[in-house]
């Protein structure tokens, strides 16, 4: 018996083309998102930007999405006009705002970390299961950073940033509630935009073999 030939270098080089394009889409989905009228509330505004970061970890799962956000905030540290109001430089890091930011990578990459081990098959289930990944990284991630971030920059007790920061779930939630919706319809569209699960995982990573 034999094993089957690797894949040739030139599908290497397509996937890896496709992914820094997918990543590349993304970073410019998010610095969208971000340009979009935000709703003042107080010292850190409500925007597009939480829907953006966690979609990006359901749709290109754990690494890449949390390049596309890396990507996003490097382009933004280096000038270019992509966060809340066109704002650009290194300042958003030195503002209220920083725990939020600083947040977004992890976020993504726990959002796409839960999202590859799901079922995805079922819109019954998948949107709902993808919609608690989404509040996990929110709540798990971007609420404790953001309240450290507001408490650091804004003169405010951690208890203050902390109940500051709840004012953003409602809005968290139907975000999330879209983001599901957008992930799930990506999935069914582009079923092997994420890697496979379980068993099929090691079966795609198994060379084959001939008599």
């Amino acid at each position: 018996m034999t094993a089957s030939p690797a894949p040739a270098p030139a599908t290497q080089r397509r996937s890896t083309a496709t992914d820094l394009a997918l990543i590349a889409s993304f970073a410019a989905l998010i610095g969208a998102c971000s340009l979009l009228p935000a709703i003042p509330v107080g010292v850190v505004p409500i925007t597009l930007q939480t829907f953006a970061v966690i979609l990006a970890g359901a749709v290109l799962g754990a690494s890449r999405g949390a390049l596309a956000v890396l990507l996003w905030l490097a382009v933004g540290a280096i000038g270019l006009p992509v966060f809340t109001a066109g704002g650009a430089g290194l300042a958003p890091f030195a503002g209220p705002s920083v725990g939020y930011l600083a947040s977004f990578p992890f976020a993504a990459f726990l959002t796409g970390f839960i999202v590859e081990r799901l079922p995805r098959k079922r819109i019954a289930t998948s949107i709902p299961l993808i919609l608690l990944a989404g509040v996990a990284a929110s709540v798990l991630v971007i609420y404790p950073l953001g309240s450290l971030g507001m408490a650091w920059r804004a003169d405010m007790s951690l208890a203050q940033a902390f109940t500051f920061g709840l004012t953003f779930l409602p809005g968290d939630i139907l975000k999330n509630v879209l983001m599901a919706i957008v992930a799930t319809s990506v999935h069914r569209a582009f079923p092997a935009l994420l890697p496979p699960r379980g068993r099929a995982a090691v079966a795609a990573h198994t060379p084959a073999v001939s008599a």
